[in-house]
Order: structure tokens, then sequence, then C-alpha cells
């Protein structure tokens, strides 16, 4: 299995990076190409449309480590695994770091394509979680 590990780094803290990044109805706010919609359904749970189709999706998250592991698949028994999480640098900087996991059935250019994906959605991020200089 392959991987690829992405990090972005943010002016702003810990504490509010999490707090977006952690809250799945902000998904649709920064994953712009893989979040085309977010389907609350019964229960808590979620389904995201994506250019493949419809998935289940869920995220868990741990304020105090900054881990927060976010889950997708066809079926909620078969979910891939993504996980990410946010360190502070400072006192209003921190890193986001993102694992991409190449899964099987996926192949080396789709997993490729995957990757530089997310990193064309990293400015969305940066827009909603930096706080504005003075």
């Amino acid at each position: 299995m392959n991987t690829s590990t992405h990090t972005l780094i943010l002016m702003a803290s810990k504490d509010r990076a999490f707090d977006f990044l952690s809250r799945i109805e902000n998904l649709p706010k920064w994953a712009t190409l893989f979040c085309q919609k977010l389907e609350p359904r019964a229960g808590g749970r979620h389904k995201v449309v994506t250019p493949q189709g419809e998935i289940f999706f869920h995220i868990e998250g741990d304020s105090r480590t900054g881990v927060i592991d976010m889950y997708g698949g066809p079926t909620e028994a078969a979910m891939a695994h993504w996980p990410t999480r946010v360190i502070p640098l400072g006192d209003n900087e921190s890193l986001f770091i993102f694992t991409a996991l190449q899964y099987p059935g996926i192949s080396d250019d789709d997993f490729a394509a995957q990757c530089r994906g997310l990193e064309s959605e990293f400015p969305h991020i940066k827009a909603h979680v930096e706080t504005p200089r003075s």
C-alpha cells in the first residue's frame, strides 16, 4: 500500500483549525472537489456525493491530540480511513497533516490524481481558518 502525506501550515491556532476541520458540516466548504454535496441521514449519519458517486462518510476527532480520522466508503462496513492531525506550531500557527492511503483497486494514476486534488483543496482550508491580519 502506498501512502502520501500532505501538510499545510495555517496562521490559526490548533483549536481553531481543529474545530473547523473536525466538523463534518464544514466538509463542503473546503473539500469542494471531493464533496459535491453533504447529505445528512438518520441517526447523525452522512452521505457525501463525490464525482465517483455517493459514499457514507464520518469524522471522529480528538481535540486534545488534534487527531481527526475521516472515513468514507460505499457501505458503513467498508470504509477507507484517511488519518489527519492538527498540531500547534505557536500561539496562532498550526500544521494540518493529511495522509492519503492507496487502497487495493486504486490505480497509481488515480491515487496521484486524488493527491493532487487534495493539495488543490488546501487554499479553501486557509481561507476558512486563518485569522485576517491587522
